[in-house]
């Protein structure tokens, strides 16, 4: 019998609620970038804030219903891995399309496109979760609090705690 994978450890977790409005896919973008960025999370940041925003997108647009609100959730894996889900309150699940019909439609195909696994499941209470999967980096930052550059600037120079400091007075 060969031997179950251990399971994968998140490093990071964080979710919001939104409103079922459009306002909410650029808040949803701005609190996406800003939270993969303080996380020094190793993938692509900007995939992954257009996949956070397609998915937020869908679910106002196919989704909205009086009373209810979407909720955005990432986790970070241990294995440098990104999971990004959206919930809402419709337990239909819109197609993925082979080609994409005039304006709309092409939101689930960048998703596929740029991610390992698309996929969805019913909630117990009411609605549903879209998940997508970004394949876990290459090399991911095995000291998340520290920097993720590791040859700096070559004119930076850094002070305590990585404070700039001041450049030397002249003689």
């Amino acid at each position: 019998m060969p031997t179950p994978e251990p399971p994968t450890l998140l490093a990071h977790d964080w979710s919001m609620g939104y409103p079922m409005t459009l306002r909410s896919v650029r808040l949803a973008r701005l609190h996406v970038r800003r939270r993969l960025t303080m996380w020094q999370w190793g993938g692509d940041i900007d995939d992954a804030v257009l996949v956070a925003s397609e998915l937020v997108a869908n679910a106002v647009r196919h989704a909205c219903v009086a009373g209810h609100e979407l909720w955005l959730r990432m986790a970070e894996l241990e294995n440098g891995g990104l999971v990004v889900e959206v919930a809402d309150p419709v337990r239909a699940f819109p197609g993925v399309a082979a080609e994409a019909d005039g304006e709309g439609g092409r939101g689930l195909l960048v998703v596929r496109h740029l991610t390992a696994e698309l996929d969805w499941f019913l909630r117990a209470d009411v609605g549903k979760t879209v998940r997508a999967r970004f394949a876990p980096h290459p090399h991911p930052n095995p000291h998340p609090h520290q920097n993720s550059h590791p040859h700096p600037h070559p004119h930076a120079r850094g002070g305590a705690a990585g404070c700039p400091v001041a450049p030397p007075l002249p003689s």
